[in-house]
C-alpha cells in the first residue's frame, strides 16, 4: 500500500509548495490609511516604466518573440541595473510570458506589475483590428472582457506577479488618435461632453473587468490606469470594484492636491502608473541631467511622504517612474528611428526649467534614467545611467514603512541626495 500512496503524498506535497509561490496581495485599509501587503508584510512600489526597444525598432518589437538565450542576456543585463537601483516592480504590458515573470523575480527579486492596455491603442473584433475603440460597442465590449478573464486564468499563479494594470490613460485616448502625447482640447466643456458620451462606457466596462478578474484570481489586485485626475467623479460613480487608482501624472516638481484628491473622491489607494522629466533642456538644446533628477527626487520624496502611518494623505502605495531608457522611436513612431530626436511634442508648464510660454518644451525620446546605446551586431545595447539614475538609488534606500518613520525622516533622506 505504501507503494499506491506515495506518489499521491508526493503529488500533494507538490502541488502545495506550487501553490505557496503565489503571492499573496491585498489592499488593506485601516485607521492608519491605505496600504499594499504582499505576504502579510507593507510594501512600497519602488517601480520603473520598463521595456526593451534597441535602437532602429519601435512599438512592433517583442523582445518575448527573441530566442530564449537572447531575452536571457537582455534580462541579466537590464534587471541587474534595476536591482542595484532598488527597483522592486517593473511595469510590463500583456505579451510577456509568464515564464519571464518568474526568471525575473526568482533571479531579481523583482516583481510585475501586469498591464494589459484595454483597447487604448485599438481592439481586436472577429479578428478584424479596429484602431479606435468605442467602448459602447457590444462586440468591443465581449472582446476586451474576453481577454481580460484569458490573462488572469493564465497568470494567476504566475510567481512573481503583483498586481494586474487595466489601461493606459485611456481617457486621454478619447481624444488622441495615436499614443504620441498631444497637447488638450482647452474647452471644459468639450472635456465634460467626450467624458460622459464615450468615456462612463469605458470606466463601467474597466469595472465589469476588473469583477471577471477578481473572481478568477483572487490573489492579485485590479488597478486601472487613468490621465491625470479627468474624470475622477465619473470613476467613482463607476468603478467601484477597482482596487488601485493608478495614473500618469507629469506636472512637475509637485503633484500638487492629487493625494488629498484621490483620498476626498475614491476609497482607493494611488498608484503612480508614471511619471517623471525628460533629460534635455528645450531651452538651451543641450541634454541636462540635473533637470530630470530634480523633478524625479522631489516626485518620490512626495509620494513617500503620503504613505499610510504618516500624517498626510496616507494614501500612497509607491509609483513607477518613467521610464529606465529612452524611447528613440517616440516621435514619430516608424520614421528616423535610428535617430534620437530632440523634438519637444507637447508643453508642460509644471516643469519651468526648461518652460516657456508658448514653446513645447516635453521630449518623448528623452525620458530615459539611462541613455541607450547604438545597437550592436547580435541586436543588443548598453545603457548608461544618468544623474536621475544615481538620485533614486539613494532615494529608494529609504523604507517609508520602518518603525519611527516620519516626514521629517524623510525630509532629511532627501536632502542628502545630490546629482
Amino acid at each position: 500500500m505504501k507503494y499506491i500512496f506515495l506518489p499521491i503524498i508526493l503529488l500533494f506535497f507538490t502541488l502545495n509548495s506550487c501553490d505557496n509561490k503565489t503571492d499573496k496581495v491585498a489592499v488593506l485599509k485601516n485607521e492608519q490609511g491605505m496600504k499594499l501587503v504582499v505576504n502579510g508584510e507593507d510594501f512600497i512600489i519602488n517601480g520603473m516604466n520598463w521595456d526593451y526597444f534597441p535602437v532602429g525598432t519601435n512599438f512592433a518589437y517583442s523582445l518575448w518573440e527573441q530566442p530564449e538565450a537572447f531575452i536571457k542576456t537582455a534580462l541579466d543585463s537590464e534587471m541587474t541595473l534595476l536591482k542595484e537601483m532598488g527597483v522592486n516592480t517593473i511595469r510590463v504590458y500583456r505579451g510577456i510570458q509568464p515564464e519571464w515573470i518568474t526568471y525575473i523575480y526568482e533571479n531579481y527579486g523583482i516583481y510585475t506589475m501586469l498591464n494589459h492596455s484595454f483597447g487604448r491603442y485599438g481592439v481586436a473584433i472577429n479578428g478584424n483590428w479596429e484602431p479606435e475603440t468605442d467602448y459602447r460597442n457590444a462586440d468591443t465590449q465581449q472582446s476586451l472582457l474576453k481577454e481580460v478573464g484569458e490573462m488572469a486564468a493564465t497568470y494567476k499563479d504566475t510567481p512573481g506577479l503583483l498586481l494586474f494594470l487595466l489601461g493606459n490613460e485611456n481617457n486621454f485616448g478619447l481624444f488622441w488618435a495615436g499614443s504620441e502625447t498631444e497637447d488638450f482640447p482647452e474647452g471644459e466643456n468639450e472635456k465634460k461632453e467626450i467624458g460622459e458620451l464615450r468615456g462612463r462606457a469605458m470606466y463601467r466596462l474597466m469595472n465589469e473587468a476588473a469583477v471577471i478578474m477578481k473572481n478568477i484570481d483572487v490573489n492579485h489586485p485590479v488597478a486601472i490606469c487613468n490621465g491625470d485626475d479627468l474624470y475622477i467623479d465619473i470613476i467613482a460613480e463607476e468603478c467601484t470594484d477597482v482596487d488601485i487608482y493608478g495614473t500618469n501624472m507629469y506636472r512637475g516638481k509637485s503633484f500638487g492636491n492629487a493625494f488629498e484628491k484621490v483620498k476626498n473622491t475614491l476609497d482607493m489607494p494611488v498608484l503612480f502608473t508614471e511619471f517623471g522629466a525628460d533629460a534635455f533642456n528645450s531651452i538651451t538644446q543641450k541634454e541636462d541631467q540635473k533637470m530630470q533628477a530634480y523633478y524625479m527626487v522631489e516626485n518620490w520624496k512626495e509620494i513617500y511622504e503620503n504613505v499610510a502611518g504618516l500624517g498626510k494623505a496616507e494614501n500612497a502605495i509607491g509609483g513607477f517612474t518613467f521610464q529606465f531608457s529612452d524611447g528613440w522611436w517616440k516621435n514619430g513612431q516608424t520614421t528616423s528611428l535610428n535617430i534620437h530626436d530632440n523634438h519637444a511634442s507637447w508643453s508642460n508648464a509644471g516643469y519651468g526649467i526648461d518652460y516657456e510660454k508658448g514653446a513645447n518644451n516635453m521630449n518623448e525620446e528623452w525620458f530615459g534614467i539611462c541613455a541607450k546605446g547604438l545597437t550592436d551586431k547580435n541586436g543588443f545595447y548598453t545603457l548608461s545611467p544618468r544623474a536621475a539614475y544615481f538620485a533614486l538609488q539613494k532615494a529608494h534606500e529609504l523604507n517609508p514603512y520602518a518603525k519611527g518613520m516620519t516626514t521629517d525622516l524623510i525630509s532629511e533622506h532627501f536632502k542628502e541626495i545630490k546629482f
